[in-house]
């Protein structure tokens, strides 16, 4: 589970990734589960987006592949979300450490 310090972060490394992973018409398929899966693995961090011809809405793709994945939505503004799941073998980002309540 993300605190709000590290979603705030993932956040802000977010905005210059590129959109690597487009949900259309077709809506969620084994294939975007697959890419989304491969994309996580090699980068940590994904930007996704759901077409305007995408049967369901942006919130809704980034909740399936969260849970198709197991990773965590980090935010969807619009039509774009951002996942994240962190790579255990060699991990990618360092997050702020979260503090003990």
């Amino acid at each position: 589970m993300l605190t709000s310090k590290q979603r705030a972060y993932l956040r802000s490394l977010a905005n210059t990734i590129d959109t690597i992973l487009m949900v259309g018409k077709g809506g969620m398929s084994a294939e975007i589960l697959k890419q989304a899966d491969d994309a996580l693995t090699a980068r940590e961090l994904i930007k996704g987006k759901a077409l305007e011809t995408c049967p369901i809405s942006p919130r809704e793709a980034a909740e399936e592949i969260a849970a198709a994945t197991s990773c965590e939505v980090v935010q969807v503004i619009g039509t774009k979300f951002v996942l994240y799941r962190k790579n255990e073998k060699e991990p990618k980002i360092e997050l702020p450490k979260a503090r003990k309540a």
